[in-house]
């Protein structure tokens, strides 16, 4: 089986070489991002394997059909880059439905207690020597309430880190898990009650936007906000327009509505022409970092290992238990 891969860097060969040669499998990496412009570089393999900021429209669908690729394979949990209802019947598209909860769970803490604390702007501080601690008050998470938008693997690895730190805990999800053990509640009322919302779904019709000017409007003031799953889940314009009011505490975002192209690129030399990005690094009280967190070893060998069993199952005729279908992207 030949496999194109796009978007690599050099850590994504660590553990796809070794483990691709013990498939039996030719693969092919491209550090270029899959579009309709790079598309051509398809040509030729039975399977191409993308990543988050990759796109495949019903288009290119058609000409991946054309050139006899036979399977899109995910090194993501999400799906919304790719048209799903247009692969219908022409490409099988494998998803990894999860890797390390832990990983993103963890680091959405990570950027709470750094928005909260300011250990970002300690360290820059205290390395000139500068001991002054005006401007980095924060406040206790403890006894307040977090507020959990989507209780899957990650939604719960943070429910259980938000109650280690002795936090009450409230949820919302449109499908809740009975057997979790914790109060649902509507979204309107997760937005009022919470002094920190976390957001854990996927980007779909119904969940784009779901922080609009309607919900920030509904939260309360100095709530903090943090985002690693997918940027579109927050209207930056609106998330802009609080941060001017004063709306926030603090807000970290590991994704960014508009990061394709921008995000796991070095454009330190460059001029950034997103003006809302730029304008958001502008905010004292909000940590932009570059979708990373999923980034661990325990994850990356985890998204490797089942990227690989989708392409192995597939080739051989076996169960596709991630396979993303159709009635999935709704």
């Amino acid at each position: 089986m030949k496999i194109a891969f796009f978007s690599t860097k050099p850590y994504d060969k660590i553990w796809f070489e070794p483990m691709g040669k013990e498939y039996g499998f030719e693969i092919r990496f491209f550090e270029m991002s899959f579009q309709e412009e790079t598309i051509s570089l398809a040509r030729g393999f039975d399977a191409i394997c993308i990543f988050v900021n990759d796109y495949v429209n019903a288009r290119m669908i058609d000409q991946l059909h054309e050139m006899k690729v036979r399977a899109i394979l995910l090194r993501s949990a999400g799906f919304n880059h790719v048209d799903v209802q247009a692969a219908e019947g022409k490409l099988c598209i494998l998803r990894v439905p999860s890797y390390s909860p832990e990983a993103v769970a963890e680091f959405a803490i990570g950027m709470i207690l750094t928005v909260n604390r300011f250990t970002h702007k300690a360290y820059n501080r205290t390395r000139e020597f500068n001991m002054s601690l005006n401007g980095l008050m924060g406040v206790d998470l403890y006894q307040k309430t977090a507020g959990i938008i989507g209780t899957g693997k990650i939604g719960q690895a943070m429910i259980r880190i938000c109650r280690g730190f002795g936090m009450h805990v409230v949820a919302y999800d449109p499908y809740p898990n009975k057997e979790l053990s914790v109060e649902y509640v509507s979204l309107e009322k997760l937005m009022t009650q919470a002094d920190l919302i976390s957001l854990h779904c996927p980007l779909t019709s119904e969940t784009k936007h779901i922080v609009n000017r309607a919900t920030i409007d509904h939260m309360k003031q100095g709530v903090y906000l943090v985002n690693t799953s997918r940027g579109a889940l927050i209207d930056t314009d609106a998330l802009i327009d609080g941060l001017v009011a004063g709306k926030f505490g603090g807000v970290g975002l590991d994704v960014y509505e508009e990061e394709e192209g921008i995000f796991y690129e070095d454009k330190s030399g460059e001029i950034m022409q997103d003006e809302n990005l730029a304008r958001l690094m502008t905010f004292p009280n909000v940590l932009i970092t570059s979708h990373m967190g999923f980034f661990t070893k325990e994850a990356m060998q985890a998204i490797a290992k089942v990227t690989l069993e989708n392409a192995y199952a597939f080739e051989n005729g076996l169960p596709l238990k991630n396979r993303v279908s159709a009635q999935q992207a709704g």
